[in-house]
């Protein structure tokens, strides 16, 4: 009786054994962990689309870092801008899968709700490039602070006029909505001129006419782009229709600008200060070649690669990021890029800026 009781305790201790591996091993794989003990952090990246250079420098950048930190990244993205259900579907692809976080450039407030709910239940959000609206339906935003790359702008404008009055076309994002990244740019380069933008909820508040900080201006118009080049070239000539003496160009982004450019070239004036916002590849070199004054950088790379270290660094360390100081968000940089510099603006030369770009020179 004592030897069968030895072989049932024996029996029945291997029985554990076995169920503690196995249960383990279940551990391993709900956490995300490899065959080598170590915990993998699972991270969706949802992009507003994969066309645009800027996103996809996003995508490589997080893709390499999460290699490098042992991250398990899934991408996706929008088939354009304003594809909020394919996104939608994304967030809750990565709830379903039980991700620990979603790295997001929302493309629009239709996604809110599907935040929400991911944070309901236990995913970290982080937005990208655009604080979704309001700024708290995530959890923090890295991002260029868009305010600051418009007064970099505009100071420099104001500068090289040297006095003399400006004749400014603006050329935004939308007429038909509100996007955050669309003011905050705007403003900022009228703010980095000396003029009052007016009304903080909406772009073409400021007065048409009055003095800025070199002496007096006009705004002669507000152009909707879509951020693309035909965009641009399209909202220059209208404005071209409305004034003919036009001397400084505000443009949203480097495709604006070039297209603002073409438009330009095409009515034969010469000597516009076009200046806009990106820093990417074909844009810094638009700088070189005297087509764009000055752009101010900024870094979707380092959003990425910061996002994904801070997802991982939440999961393994429990630390979570904070905002920069003075801001409700992480600042990511931005570097004025100019081959022109201004007294008082501080500023890189484009080819310093090619070394920081992104995306490829078309």
């Amino acid at each position: 009786m004592e030897s069968m009781a030895i072989g049932q305790t024996v029996r029945m201790s291997r029985k554990w054994a076995t169920a503690a591996v196995v249960t383990c091993a279940l551990l391993l794989v709900a956490c995300g962990g490899s065959s080598g003990g170590s915990t993998k952090v699972g991270v969706a990246l949802i992009l507003k689309n994969f066309t645009n250079p800027f996103f996809v420098s996003m995508q490589n950048d997080a893709k390499a870092e999460a290699a490098k930190v042992g991250v398990s990244l899934t991408v996706s993205a929008g088939t354009k801008d304003g594809d909020v259900a394919t996104q939608i579907t994304s967030i809750e692809n990565a709830v379903s899968a039980g991700y620990k976080g979603i790295l997001i450039t929302p493309n629009g407030p239709g996604v809110n709700d599907a935040i929400k709910k991911a944070r309901a239940a236990g995913l970290y959000v982080i937005a990208l490039d655009t604080p979704p609206d309001p700024p708290s339906t995530v959890d923090i935003t890295f991002a260029t602070d868009n305010l600051q790359a418009g007064v970099l702008i505009g100071k420099w404008a104001a500068a090289q006029l040297a006095g003399k009055k400006a004749t400014i076309a603006m050329l935004d994002l939308f007429n038909n909505q509100i996007v955050s990244v669309d003011l905050n740019r705007d403003h900022g380069f009228l703010q980095g001129m000396g003029i009052n933008p007016g009304d903080t909820k909406k772009n073409g508040g400021e007065a048409s006419t009055g003095q800025y900080s070199g002496g007096a201006y006009q705004v002669v118009c507000h152009e909707p782009t879509q951020g693309a080049e035909d965009g641009g070239r399209t909202a220059m000539e209208t404005c071209l229709s409305k004034a003919s003496n036009i001397n400084v160009v505000y443009t949203i982004n480097e495709p604006a600008a070039a297209g603002a450019y073409k438009a330009l070239q095409a009515a034969g004036k010469t000597g516009v200060l076009i200046v806009s916002v990106d820093g990417g590849c074909a844009g810094v070199d638009n700088v070189r070649k005297g087509i764009i004054g000055a752009t101010s950088q900024q870094y979707p790379g380092r959003m990425a690669k910061l996002g994904v270290d801070a997802i991982n660094d939440l999961v393994l360390k429990g630390t979570k990021p904070a905002v920069s100081a003075g801001l409700d968000f992480y600042s990511t940089g931005v570097q004025l890029i100019t081959d022109k510099p201004a007294s008082g603006v501080d500023s890189a030369t484009s080819a310093q800026g090619a070394t920081t770009c992104w995306g490829t020179i078309s």
